[in-house]
Formats: structure tokens, C-alpha cells, sequence
């Protein structure tokens, strides 16, 4: 099965998180901060203008994108997590 989101959003996978700090330290599952880094798996066609002409998105799949966190609506698709967020909760591309 495939996600093919509608309008203006985007389906990502968001990056591991580390397990252990930089001194060595194993982090309970509480104390791990929610990743913000997330690789683009799918766009929609992209939100439409008040004239209705079609607006693209800035994002391509495969780009590896910062998210607002705690953003969007988390699913589970054949075991592997996924997040489907607006256009507008992607704060910027890594390059």
C-alpha cells in the first residue's frame, strides 16, 4: 500500500533518535527528545490559489526536511511509522 497525501501535504519519516548521549549515557525512552529531521516520502499536487491555479510545494521526495515538533498526524503503514504534516509545519531543507 501506498500514501499519496492531498493538497499541500507531505509524508515523512522521521530520523532515528539517539539512543545514547555523547558521554556514553543510555537514554530511557522518556528522556529521548522527539527527532525533528525527517526525509520526504510523498507530496500532494500542492494547495491552490483564490484564482485556483496550483501552487507547488518546495519540497521533493528524498529531501531530508526540519519539522515543527509535534506536528502533523503520526500513522503506521506496513510497520514503518510515518508522519503526514502541512507544507507548513517543514521549517527548511537540509542541504
Amino acid at each position: 500500500m501506498t500514501l499519496k497525501p492531498l493538497q499541500d501535504r507531505v509524508v515523512v519519516k522521521m530520523a532515528e533518535v539517539e539512543e545514547t548521549t555523547k558521554s556514553g549515557i543510555i537514554l530511557a525512552g522518556s528522556a529521548k527528545e522527539k527527532p525533528q529531521i525527517a526525509e520526504v516520502v510523498a507530496v500532494g499536487p500542492g494547495a491552490r490559489a483564490e484564482d485556483g491555479t496550483l501552487l507547488p510545494l518546495d519540497v521533493a521526495v528524498g529531501q531530508k526536511v526540519i519539522t515543527s515538533k509535534y506536528s502533523g498526524t503520526e500513522i503506521k503503514l506496513d510497520g514503518t511509522e510515518y508522519i503526514i504534516v502541512k507544507s507548513s509545519d517543514i521549517l527548511a531543507i537540509v542541504e
